[in-house]
């Protein structure tokens, strides 16, 4: 009986000192992180589908309203909390428990929430990079990719402003504007500075309207007037969008990274039969519960 106690307590303790090595599972991170990416793309795509995207290529997305733009931004933060809590969720459930020597109640809660935890930086990570890799390949694939005196970084959100500028009721065929327009577009980006448009390229800007649309001299200076004015409204309403798509990203991804943590603890309680923590029951008790885990 003796020798039987022995062995015992001898696997015992090899176990616990093999266990700190495997800490980390990764299948069930992978898991974790598989299940977020899965339901964020539902959840984006059923956000677009209805209206909220943040972002848009229609010419029409400029004149959105500012609560539209919010409601995006909230939206976009909801998904997260869902997408990352259910991916923290899956890597807490299928995390094996925690070595049953441990006396104290949150080293479990923090293997399990580290689980959750790995797995919003993985499904992070992964979705920061297909979103990289979908970004060079439209850039690549772009027609506007030509040379660098025919392209103006204007040309995607100034385009209607351009044809505006530049319309003419009859114009010789084969016409090529494209090195007009993006000398014409790199001007109008200036309008959004502190000190707008200068004297002498709004000048310029009228010689040229008129050379290639005909129109009299104050025509096109009113015609000019008007499209730096349409310009700056536009780059304006583009810049907000910008600063409100990277704050509801950045807010997204930081709460998802608490909800990820919280999610994995509540899905190793539910794995272990047990109740949710104390932290989770009532927000004001943040002390640390001394339990020691009997043993089989």
């Amino acid at each position: 009986m003796t020798v039987e106690t022995l062995m015992r307590e001898e696997v015992l303790e090899d176990e616990f000192l093999e266990e700190p090595a495997r800490t980390i599972q990764w299948s069930s991170v992978f898991a974790g992180a598989l299940a977020a990416g899965a339901m964020s793309f539902i959840l984006i795509g059923f956000g677009v589908a209805v209206g909220l995207g943040v972002s848009s290529a229609s010419p029409t997305w400029r004149d959105a309203s500012a609560a539209l733009a919010l409601l995006s931004g909230l939206y976009l933060i909801i998904q997260a909390i869902v997408s990352f809590g259910f991916g923290g969720y899956v890597a807490g459930r299928t995390t094996r428990p925690a070595p049953e020597l441990a006396t104290v109640e949150d080293d479990g809660e923090r293997r399990d929430g580290l689980h959750g935890l790995i797995a919003w930086a993985l499904a992070v990570l992964a979705g920061a990079a297909m979103l990289a890799l979908l970004g060079a390949a439209a850039i690549d694939r772009s027609p506007l990719r030509s040379s660098a005196s025919n392209t103006s970084a204007a040309e995607p959100l100034l385009s209607y402003e351009l044809d505006k500028l530049f319309r003419a009721p009859r114009r010789a065929p084969n016409t090529d504007l494209r090195e007009v327009r993006a000398e014409a577009g790199r001007i109008l980006l200036t309008s959004s500075s502190h000190s707008g448009v200068s004297a002498d390229d709004r000048t310029y800007l009228v010689q040229q309207v008129a050379a290639v649309t005909g129109l009299a001299a104050p025509d096109a200076e009113r015609r000019v007037t008007a499209s730096i004015a349409d310009a700056k409204t536009a780059i304006d309403r583009a810049r907000r969008n910008s600063i409100i798509v990277a704050f509801s990203i950045a807010a997204a991804t930081l709460i998802g990274a608490a909800v990820a943590w919280a999610a994995a603890v509540a899905g190793g309680r539910h794995r272990d039969g047990a109740p949710l923590p104390n932290w989770m029951a009532s927000s004001n008790r943040f002390h640390r519960t001394q339990r020691a885990m009997p043993l089989p």
